[in-house]
This record gives structure tokens, C-alpha cells and sequence, in this order.
């Protein structure tokens, strides 16, 4: 007895092959835009960290130091070597050398046209400077004019 199969190729429609296609396609219209957000989002969240890590460190130097707050001339020094009571810096610690360091560096701003600085100045907008900062009341802010995170929150008002 011979027994004659018919034998049946078996492949993929071509609608099964669209609806595939289709359905990737809207999974990437949601993804690609959730991930493309992602970098600018951990920017906005550096610069956060950065300015809470400098305020905490400007509200001790402050606390230890009678209320005022660091130079700007010596801003760099003050914040990460070691102070006296006075202010004056030592890179070790001892004697009347006991407060501090209140940062191991300078963080870089992670946003705008200075990002990657770390230097601080007075003035907003000096080109070369992370960030503006104020000797009189310790306020420090980013150094960006108008740049805005993506909700339209102007970075120097972090």
C-alpha cells in the first residue's frame, strides 16, 4: 500500500507579515521618544544633584563658620580643603584647621552652552563658568541665561 501525502509548504501570509510589522512599529513610536527623553532627563537630574550637594555644603561651611559664607576669590579652596574658623584653607587637616572639606571637587554643570565647566563667577552669562554664585547670601545657581529643561523651567531657577 502506498500511501501519497500531499506535501504543504507552510510560511508566514503576507497579512501576518504586515500585522507584525505593524505592531513594532507602534512599539517603537512609544519607546524611541520615552528613551530619547532619558538623556536629557538624567542631565536635569545631575544638575539637581549637583545643586543640592554644593547648597548642603555652602549651609555647613556656613553653620561652622559663623554665618558667613565662602569667598568667591577662594570659593574653590574653601569648599574642598580644609578651613579654620576664619576661612583660611590647608590642604591637611590639624590645629586650627578642622573644618571642611565640605566637597571632594566642583561638580561640572551638566546642561547648556557651559556645560562641562566647573567654574564659578558672579556673573551670569560669563563664558567658562559652571556656575553663579553669591558670597553675600550663598545662593548658588547654574550659569545658563535662557536654556530650559523640557517642561519650559529655566535652569538657573533650579
Amino acid at each position: 500500500m502506498s500511501s501519497s501525502r500531499k506535501h504543504v509548504k507552510r510560511a508566514f501570509s503576507l497579512i501576518e507579515l504586515i500585522i507584525v510589522v505593524v505592531i513594532i512599529g507602534i512599539i517603537a513610536a512609544i519607546a524611541i521618544p520615552r528613551m530619547s527623553r532619558g538623556a536629557a532627563g538624567a542631565a536635569d537630574s545631575s544638575l539637581s544633584g549637583s545643586l543640592a550637594v554644593m547648597r548642603s555644603g555652602l549651609d555647613i561651611y556656613a553653620t561652622e563658620h559663623g554665618g558667613t559664607f565662602p569667598v568667591l576669590a577662594n570659593f574653590v579652596d574653601q569648599m574642598t580643603l580644609f578651613t579654620d574658623f576664619n576661612g583660611a584653607t590647608n590642604t591637611t587637616k590639624g590645629g586650627v584647621f578642622i573644618y571642611g572639606p565640605y566637597l571632594r571637587k566642583i561638580p561640572p554643570l551638566a546642561v547648556g552652552t557651559e556645560r562641562g565647566s566647573v567654574g564659578v563667577t558672579d556673573t551670569a552669562g560669563a563664558a567658562g563658568a559652571g556656575w553663579v554664585y553669591n558670597d553675600v547670601s550663598g545662593t548658588i545657581v547654574a550659569n545658563t541665561t535662557t536654556e530650559a529643561d523640557v517642561s519650559g523651567k529655566l535652569y538657573n531657577t533650579y
